[in-house]
C-alpha cells in the first residue's frame, strides 16, 4: 500500500475524533443489511471547499464521493471494498452536514482538507471507483433513520474497539459500534505488526502537550484495556496516567500506529512500542473490508458487519 495512502488515512482519522495488526480468522457469513429500495429524493448538490486552490466550488454529490472513495482507499481495489468506502464517505458527509451543517467555517457543506474534513483525490477516480460509487449511488447508512458515524481506519490488527476504548469518545457509546474481529491479513507486513521507539525527550514532550509535567521517564507501563484489548489508559513513572488514544495522537499517530500493544519497554535513551494494526480501530477496518470483497462479499455485507444494527437505505435515485 502506498505510503501517501496509510499517511492519509491515519490524518483522516484525527477528524473524527481522530486515525489499530494482526490476525487469520475468516471473515464470518453475514446476513445481507436490510435495504430500502424506493428512492426518497433527487440527487443533492452540495458546496465544497476545494483545499488546494482555496475556491468554493458546488458540484453533484456523487461526484463528490467518487473523489473521497479515491482518496480515501487504493483505488485497485476490490470494487466491493471501494463500494462499502462509498457508502462511509456518503453517510459521514450527510451526517456531519445534518449535524454541524458541514465545515461552517469554510461556509461550504464540504472540504477536500483531510484536518477538516475528508481526503479526496479526483484525479485518482478510475472505472473501479466509478463503479462503486454507482452501484451504491444514494446508499447511507443510518440506525433509527438517521445516518450513522461512520468511522473507519487502516487496520484493526484483528479485531475492531468501542469508540470509547479507541477514540476515547466522550458521548455515549453508539449502539452499532461494537468490537468484532476482522480479516485484516492482507495488510503490509509492517501494519501487520510494527515496532516503534520513541527517544525520552519525545515523551516528555508528549506528555507536557497533554498538560502532563515529567522530568524523566524511568518506567511505562499499559494500563486499563478496553473489549479488544486495546491499552486505553498508560502509566508513566508509576503515578502519571493518561489516554492512551490521546497519548498516541500526540505523540503521532503515524508512528505509534494503534494502541492495539504487545508490550512496551523502556531502556536507555528509548521507550519502544509493540503492536498490532494502523489506526483507531473503530468502525470499518478498510484492509479488512478489502478481504471481505475478496471473499465475495457484498457491500452491505461488509457495512453490517462494522457498524451493528444499521440499514442501508437510498435516499435518492
Amino acid at each position: 500500500m502506498r505510503k501517501k495512502w496509510m499517511v492519509i488515512v491515519a490524518v483522516a482519522m484525527a477528524v473524527a475524533l481522530v486515525a489499530s495488526g494482526c490476525s487469520l480468522f475468516k471473515a464470518p457469513q453475514q446476513k445481507p443489511v436490510p435495504q430500502q429500495q424506493a428512492g426518497q429524493g433527487t440527487e443533492p448538490e452540495i458546496s465544497v471547499y476545494m483545499h488546494e486552490t482555496g475556491e468554493k466550488k458546488t458540484m453533484k454529490m456523487e461526484e463528490y464521493i467518487a473523489g473521497v472513495v479515491a482518496g480515501e482507499m487504493k483505488p485497485d481495489w476490490p470494487v466491493a471494498a471501494l463500494a462499502a468506502q462509498a457508502i462511509v464517505a456518503r453517510t459521514f458527509t450527510l451526517e456531519e452536514i445534518e449535524t454541524k451543517g458541514g465545515v461552517p467555517e469554510r461556509g461550504t457543506q464540504a472540504s477536500t482538507d483531510i484536518k477538516e474534513f475528508q481526503a479526496y483525490s479526483a484525479k485518482e477516480v478510475n472505472d473501479n471507483v466509478k463503479k462503486a460509487v454507482e452501484m451504491t449511488r444514494g446508499m447511507v447508512a443510518t440506525y433509527q433513520g438517521k445516518p450513522i458515524r461512520t468511522w473507519f481506519h487502516a487496520s484493526a490488527g484483528g479485531v475492531t474497539a468501542t469508540a470509547k476504548e479507541g477514540l476515547n469518545f466522550k458521548e455515549n457509546e453508539p449502539p452499532y459500534i461494537q468490537s468484532v474481529q476482522s480479516p485484516d491479513d492482507l495488510a503490509p507486513a509492517d501494519v501487520k505488526n510494527w515496532t516503534v521507539s520513541f527517544s525520552k525527550q519525545r515523551v516528555m514532550a508528549a506528555l507536557s502537550a497533554m498538560g502532563q509535567r515529567v522530568t524523566t521517564i524511568d518506567s511505562v507501563e499499559m494500563g486499563q484495556k478496553g473489549p479488544s484489548g486495546r491499552t486505553t489508559g498508560l502509566v508513566f513513572n508509576k503515578t502519571v496516567q493518561v489516554s492512551g488514544p490521546e497519548f498516541r495522537m500526540a505523540i503521532g499517530s503515524t508512528e505509534l500506529k494503534s494502541m492495539l500493544l504487545d508490550s512496551v519497554t523502556v531502556e536507555g535513551d528509548k521507550v519502544t512500542f509493540a503492536g498490532k494494526g494502523y489506526g483507531h480501530g473503530v468502525g470499518m477496518s478498510q484492509w479488512g473490508a478489502n478481504k471481505m470483497a475478496a471473499e465475495g462479499k457484498k457491500p452491505e455485507d461488509i457495512i453490517g458487519h462494522y457498524f451493528k444494527g444499521v440499514k442501508v437505505e437510498k435516499r435518492w435515485q
